[in-house]
């Protein structure tokens, strides 16, 4: 804990979008929605994305971008075709402006829908920064401290020893509650109840003291849905759309798994090859894993997270929800060994890349993988979500960072050598 920074880095003040008159034409001209901070979006999706076919979201503005969206293109249709994907949509911000947003291969393994900007895909535990910016701006308001202990909340959770009662909000969303990693997820995805189990968790033994370490959580992180509920008197999901999604104008976001099977366009999950069923374990845990949208509106909140929706995101919120609070250990994925040590914000990941700060998070729930990385300083980052196992598409924000920051490339993608693989073992825990 002691070589934790403590310090909230400076958010550095932007003009309302980045890149001056011009970015503002860009875009106005690729999306009227992206503007919806200063008034809720009422206007239906714009059409271009659902006919955009060039990665460039607006080819008619040509700024002068330090990613290659030409080769950056042409590196995701082929890693999109290897035998380990299915779907995959990809959204770029540089300079506050979503430069580009894409659709990859098909919905499903054995059909023919291509996916597009539009289509929706679970986000799994990207949905926990929504937890916590939703429950940072009831702290905000004064409606709850995030300083407070669980217990005065009167939830179902139970910590061992009354853990409850030491254990602050803050410790709940940066996975800091004592417990064993991942504790009584195997019992949600067999089926049993997310309030049982909260309550169950007393009976544990201890990993450590409340707010000593991190140890990644999905059940007890989802208090806050209890919190959130007990203090706006409004249900998780709708205070959620109310207060986020329709300010910020994300058309298709939703949080139950009927929102995604209802959408026009949606990716169904898959496993290898094979289409499985969508299950509702990580909804009853809305607040760990329970997002669905298109690529387009996670570009929306990457946007906004950066600092540049202040109207529904004050910049107070986004530093406390940024901040480091506490060390993490990584595993020894592709990603997390070219990201070196990592720290849990709320909600969030922060991670120092070549002398920089970005944030960002990982998610994974049966069939769908997910994943965000931003810096908010230069107001630039990546978003990724696909509809298969494979671990290949986190290569995609390794490339990207290089172009961003003059880097030499690699084959991240792996899509180069002949034969090279990108599979990712089972796991269907809301989360990397």
């Amino acid at each position: 804990m002691k070589n934790i920074k403590q310090g909230i880095r400076q958010r550095p003040k932007a003009a309302a979008i980045g890149g001056g008159v011009a970015g503002m034409m860009a875009l106005a001209a690729i999306a009227p929605s992206l503007i919806a901070a200063r008034s809720p979006a009422q206007a239906s999706q714009p059409g271009v994305y659902q006919s955009t076919r060039s990665g460039l979201i607006n080819a008619e503005f040509r700024a002068p971008y330090k990613v290659d969206y030409e080769r950056l293109d042409s590196r995701l249709r082929l890693a999109a075709s290897k035998p380990d994907m299915v779907g995959m949509a990809v959204a770029v911000i540089e300079n506050g402006e979503i430069t580009f947003v894409q659709g990859y291969g098909t919905t499903t393994a054995t059909g023919s829908e291509p996916v597009t900007p539009n289509t929706v895909f679970r986000w799994a535990s990207l949905s926990k920064g929504v937890a916590a910016t939703m429950t940072a701006l009831l702290d905000a308001e004064g409606k709850l401290s995030l300083n407070e202990p669980v217990a005065r909340f009167n939830t179902s959770l139970r910590l061992p020893m009354g853990g409850e009662a030491r254990a602050t909000v803050a410790d709940l969303l940066s996975h800091r509650v004592g417990l064993s990693h991942n504790a009584n997820d195997g019992k949600l995805e067999a089926g049993q109840d997310p309030k049982m189990l909260r309550a169950s968790l007393g009976a544990l033994s201890p990993a450590c003291a409340p707010g000593t370490c991190h140890s990644y959580q999905n059940i007890a992180f989802d208090t806050v849905s209890e919190i959130v509920e007990k203090v706006t008197g409004q249900t998780y999901q709708n205070e959620v759309r109310r207060r986020l999604f329709a300010p910020l104008g994300m058309q298709t976001a939703s949080l139950t798994r009927a929102g995604l099977m209802s959408s026009r366009s949606w990716a169904r999950p898959h496993v290898g090859r094979t289409t499985v069923e969508v299950n509702d374990n990580y909804y009853r845990v809305p607040a760990a894993g329970g997002v669905n949208s298109s690529i387009m509106d996670l570009a929306i909140w990457m946007r906004a997270q950066m600092g540049l929706a202040p109207q529904v995101l004050p910049d107070s919120v986004l530093d406390t929800i940024h901040q480091a609070r506490v060390n993490t250990d990584r595993r020894g994925t592709m990603f997390a060994r070219a990201m070196g040590p990592s720290q849990y914000a709320l909600g969030w990941r922060d991670y120092n890349y070549a002398g920089r700060w970005l944030v960002g998070h990982q998610g994974a729930v049966k069939g769908y993988r997910s994943t965000i990385l931003f810096d908010p300083q230069s107001k630039s980052g990546v978003a990724v979500l696909w509809n298969s196992q494979s671990g290949r598409p986190s290569g995609v924000q390794l490339e990207v960072l290089e172009m961003l920051y003059g880097q030499p490339r690699n084959d991240w993608l792996k899509i180069d050598a002949p034969g090279a693989g990108g599979g990712m073992p089972l796991q269907d825990v809301a989360a990397q």
